[in-house]
């Protein structure tokens, strides 16, 4: 009898799709290409190393991110930079949209394309920005991904792509701005044993890392010339102080012990307009914690 109650339990559970090794599927979103690689490339390392399908898709093509190229010019050369990037998180799949770059509005042709993404890759989580912040682009995208929070999983929303059988959870990068509210950790992950891998993939954005930014932040004098060089110098200007907020997320996490000792990390808010997950469904959803 206990072997056909067994029996019964794994008919059931494969009938619905119930499994224990059921890769989780991550989808991360950013205005433009490198967004995605900043705000959440070292989880995505540790997504990809445990068998997880995690895809980043850039809003924009990235045209205009650049002092002295512009146009389809640059809008190739950044795509090349992201595919590079990509192989070098690990990740499955890198998508540039083509939205021109600084023309972003939240358009319901866009918000469509957001939900078809989401959709296509039948995503657990998503990730991306909060849309309060410095950048229209990145506001928009924020407000882009919060509009089709619900509507994934309408069926005439789109509908020449299948709904969401179960609303995913959306989260929030990190972000400094605290008004008109402050950015709440309510997951925080160790990227440490990551960080320099993470640092390597994000210089494939050569036209961002050592050209773009440096810049239009007016320190182009600080950018040094050989390869090795430049990795530790991003590696310093690139990495973020883990504040007392955010250790306290870590200790939730991981506990007092392993949190004191956590160099590197990024951390997450949940956005209300999706899933609401309690702590056992971020366990899941993040195995990376513990």
């Amino acid at each position: 009898m206990k072997k056909y109650h067994l029996f019964l339990f794994l008919f059931i559970a494969s009938s619905v799709g119930f499994s224990q090794d059921k890769p989780l599927n991550i989808i991360m979103i950013g205005a433009h290409p490198d967004d995605c690689d900043f705000g959440a490339g070292g989880t995505a390392i540790l997504f990809s190393k445990m068998g997880h399908n995690v895809k980043f898709v850039s809003v924009t093509n990235g045209d205009a991110g650049h002092q002295s190229m512009g146009g389809g010019a640059s809008a190739k050369i950044r795509t090349a930079e992201a595919q590079e990037a990509g192989k070098r998180f690990g990740i499955k799949e890198y998508v540039v949209l083509d939205n021109h770059d600084g023309e972003l509005v939240p358009s319901l042709a866009i918000r469509l394309q957001i939900i078809r993404e989401i959709r296509k890759w039948n995503a657990d989580v998503v990730i991306a920005p909060r849309p309060n912040d410095y950048h229209p682009d990145h506001r928009y995208t924020g407000i882009l991904v919060q509009d089709a929070a619900f509507m994934v999983g309408v069926p005439n929303i789109a509908a020449d792509t299948p709904p969401v059988a179960n609303n995913p959870v959306f989260l929030y990068y990190q972000d400094n701005f605290q008004k008109p509210n402050p950015f709440t950790p309510d997951i925080a992950v160790d990227i440490s044993e990551v960080f320099e891998q993470k640092i390597y993939a994000l210089a494939a954005h050569e036209t961002q890392m050592f050209d773009w930014l440096p810049w239009i932040g007016d320190y182009t004098d600080q950018v040094p010339k050989g390869e090795k060089e430049r990795l530790v110098w991003l590696g310093k200007t690139r990495s973020r102080p883990i504040t007392e907020i955010i250790r306290k997320s870590l200790m939730k996490w991981y506990g007092e012990n392993k949190a004191g000792k956590i160099q590197n990390a990024e951390s997450f808010e949940i956005c209300e307009y999706g899933k609401r997950p309690d702590e056992n469904e971020i366990r899941r959803l993040f195995p990376m914690l513990k």
